[in-house]
């Protein structure tokens, strides 16, 4: 019997070919405007968390959670650094409060939102929901959120609106990932959903997870979570929403469309130019001889609430 080689996971499929070919650059700069990347120096507290009220709901899968730790350690937030451990490192100094999300385009009301008051005079939800990364890895977080139509509803959308484009923050100055001279994407970070995609009642706008408010790390204070597409879909600390008649751009298609598409959305059959995606990683769970590996769902799982928005589209060439 041929002897257990574990599996390897080349470096390249953690952080983006075209972010990792100049990582060790744009470390080398963090480093040198003091971002306290060595050893010995004092990292900026994060500021602390606060209870959310939230009331129940019937979205959530029947699989363990992810720990707290791990999802707020192990995260993709490039505007804090290009490893795991940076956002969780490197956001002390951001202060998500207050805060205002801006809601126009083609609407009826355009209006300017505090989030804090969004929070208060809409009911909290708790979504147990699984996370894909288009890096092959997964999670189970307590989202704590409401649906995105929640918010759209409110502007009165027109008719001729077909997409909704998002935008985050730009704060170098509390951001070290947009600062320096070698930036890893153009900023602000920008994604896009279809107007079916956005007002589907899975997709949220998450003010907090585990029945407290947004950590920096994970995108504080209000960020999109839509569970049926990759990850890189999820964009964070939004200040903009608007409602647009063309398709929008999002960042990571903009910087390497040939690796992610506009759509995003998790498929075991179109695999990575770079890795399968016909399995995927649990963080926190070892599996068998530690591989923690397991079969990868059609639209992580969520098929049969959303695949009829997809009838009679190629998924392969709108991946």
């Amino acid at each position: 019997m041929p002897a257990y080689r574990p599996p390897v996971i080349a470096a390249s499929e953690i952080t983006p070919r075209s972010v990792y070919l100049r990582r060790r650059e744009f470390m080398g700069l963090m480093a040198g405007a003091g971002l306290a990347l060595g050893a010995g120096r004092a990292r900026a507290e994060a500021p602390a968390t606060m209870p959310l009220k939230t009331v129940p709901s019937r979205y959530k899968v029947d699989e363990p959670l992810t720990s707290r730790q791990d999802v707020t350690t192990y995260n993709n937030f490039y505007e804090f650094g290009a490893d795991k451990a940076d956002p969780s490192q490197n956001s002390g100094k951001f202060k998500p409060r207050p805060w205002t999300i801006t809601v126009d385009g083609l609407v009826g009301k355009p209006q300017t939102f505090d989030v804090d008051k969004l929070i208060a005079d809409i009911p909290i939800e708790e979504r147990i929901y699984r996370m894909r990364c288009v890096e092959a890895w997964s999670m189970v977080i307590p989202w704590n959120g409401f649906p995105l139509k929640a918010l759209l509803d409110k502007v009165e959308p027109l008719g001729s609106v077909k997409y909704v484009a998002f935008e985050t923050v730009v704060r170098p100055e509390e951001m070290p990932g947009q600062s320096g001279y070698f930036q890893p994407m153009p900023w602000p970070y920008v994604e896009g959903l279809r107007l079916d995609e956005a007002m589907h009642p899975l997709t949220i706008l998450a003010v907090g997870l585990y029945g407290e408010t947004l950590p920096n790390q994970n995108g504080a204070p209000i960020r999109l979570v839509v569970p049926w597409k990759y990850g890189f879909k999820g964009i964070k600390s939004i200040v903009r929403v608007s409602l647009v008649e063309t398709q929008p751009p999002n960042s990571w298609n903009s910087l390497q469309g040939s690796e992610y598409g506009f759509y995003a959305n998790v498929n075991p059959e179109v695999d990575h130019p770079r890795w399968s995606q016909a399995t995927e990683r649990r963080i926190g769970e070892s599996g068998f001889f530690g591989s923690g590996r397991r079969p990868t769902l059609m639209f992580n799982g969520y098929a049969d609430e959303v695949a009829s928005l997809y009838a009679g589209m190629d998924l392969r060439a709108n991946y």
